[in-house]
């Protein structure tokens, strides 16, 4: 059955990867190496808010939409067309059978007007609602708490459409609202009111996205290498997930700020279930048994990649480099102790974490970590993203967050179960990434990269307002 789905017009990279994400966690029965079957209105385009997905039922859709951060609703069709005669025509040619048990006289009913690149006045939107008349509602209307709630939606053909590009006619829509999504989630967690922030702390609104790429639900356990201030893993067990997290530095997993503003105040600000573990750990040198494995449902991690906050794994400067031998801390003094640390390239990091989710990932299990892109000049240059055999690569969305530097949220399956010839094999398409990938990223030149100061030169030094600027950067956002 199709449904018109409705999203909210931003992250536009990242919504339908959610949306086909969801329909696997809700039922939705999807071919191997296929994917939902969509199709765009006519005369729109891709970017558009207005996108058919043909689902299985009604509960699909509804528990999609109930659940998504970008999704505004899913609808039933009822009629579509370039102007109001051709919605009148095509909304009485739906079947009778599907609209006759929302129109009776028992029932109470809501029409809504809602547009996309234009605004309409009150007495607008009432002219359009009373042009609806041709339809036989039986029902009262009831507009805090109706039975069946239907919309009026309506494209214009402006080229201002909120950066979209022009469509060639406007589009009118009407339908019966079979889910709508709740958007009181995104203010409740959102970072300002949390207790306990760092620098790293992943957006509220990627951090559900992240958490619905990796279909993080009850009874599934959740894992995040690089858990900072936890604010993924809130995000998980906010969907009911248990949830597992270590970090490199014990000050942040342990101390936080006290007994009152830690990762565990976190989860008890929001009355979610506590992690199961914190654990100090290495990413490096993780301490996991030999024959442990498939322990997790799901991985999601934004890693350390040099431009907030730099990755470190164990072992100082002198100690890597092998101009002293590695140290025994003293009994008496280890519980104070804060291990020494050295640079941790990202190339490193990324090849440690696919080997660790190969082994510890139960099969179909999911992967969804970022990864940063840095482009030339001109916006353009080849991206090679990191691969491994145990892995099929399922969604690639890129967030842009200025000219030159963006992150991409890639999403992996676990299709191979993990073994010595994999972690061979694994190890050689690692040599093979870290060769041909682009330079800055195995040097860690990116934070230069995107905090690039402006050029002197370029700043007009004769106005009379003119004060010693501080230094300007073109990151955004990072």
């Amino acid at each position: 059955m199709w449904f018109l789905c409705v999203f909210y017009h931003r992250l536009l990279d990242f919504r339908k990867p959610e949306v086909e994400a969801l329909a696997e966690l809700f039922g939705e029965e999807i071919a191997e190496n296929e994917s939902l079957q969509w199709r765009l209105p006519e005369h729109h385009h891709n970017d558009t808010p207005f996108h058919f997905v043909q689902l299985s039922s009604e509960e699909i859709a509804r528990n999609i939409a109930k659940r998504s951060i970008l999704v505004k609703g899913m609808y039933e069709l009822w009629g579509e067309g370039t102007c109001y005669e051709e919605l009148k025509d095509s909304i009485q040619s739906y079947p009778d059978f599907r609209k006759l048990p929302f129109l009776t006289s028992g029932s109470t009913f809501r029409i809504s007007v809602e547009t996309f690149g234009k605004a309409l006045t009150f007495e607008e939107q009432k002219n359009r609602i009373q042009s609806l008349t041709y339809i036989p509602f039986e029902g009262r209307v009831n507009l805090k708490n109706p039975d069946h709630n239907f919309f009026l939606m309506e494209m214009d053909e402006s080229e201002e459409n909120n950066g979209l590009q022009p469509i060639l006619q406007r589009r009118i829509f009407f339908g019966r609202e079979v889910g709508f999504a709740d958007r009181k989630l995104l203010p409740t967690f959102q970072l300002k009111s949390r207790t306990y922030l760092g620098p790293t702390a992943m957006d509220a609104e990627m951090a559900f996205l992240m958490a619905n790429q990796a279909k993080a639900t009850s009874g599934k356990l959740v894992y995040d290498p690089f858990v900072g201030t936890g604010s993924i893993l809130v995000s998980a067990a906010r969907f009911g997930a248990m949830t597992m997290g270590a970090d490199i530095d014990i000050r942040v997993v342990r101390d936080g700020r006290g007994p009152d503003c830690n990762v565990w105040s976190n989860f008890k600000q929001y009355g979610l279930p506590m992690p199961v573990a914190l654990l100090r750990m290495d990413n490096n040198v993780t301490p996991w048994r030999s024959g442990l494995k498939e322990m997790f449902d799901a991985i999601i991690c934004d890693p350390p990649y040099g431009v907030r906050a730099g990755g470190r794994k164990s072992g100082g400067r002198k100690i890597l480099r092998g101009t002293v031998d590695p140290y025994t801390v003293p009994e008496d003094k280890r519980t104070d102790h804060i291990p020494s640390t050295g640079a941790y390239s990202l190339v490193e990091c990324v090849h440690d974490l696919l080997h660790l989710a190969a082994r510890m990932l139960v099969m179909k299990g999911r992967l969804v970590f970022f990864f940063p892109v840095l482009r030339d000049e001109n916006g353009s240059g080849e991206v090679k993203f990191p691969e491994h055999p145990c892995f099929k690569l399922v969604a690639v969305s890129e967030q842009i967050l200025s000219s030159r530097y963006s992150r991409v949220l890639l999403t992996m399956v676990k299709v191979e179960p993990y073994s010595e010839e994999i972690k061979e094999a694994a190890r050689l398409m690692h040599l093979e990434f870290r060769e041909n990938h682009l330079k800055w990223l195995e040097d860690g030149n990116i934070h230069s990269s995107v905090f690039k100061p402006i050029d002197s030169s370029q700043i007009n030094t004769d106005s009379k307002t003119f004060k010693d600027p501080k230094p300007k950067y073109r990151g955004k956002y990072v």
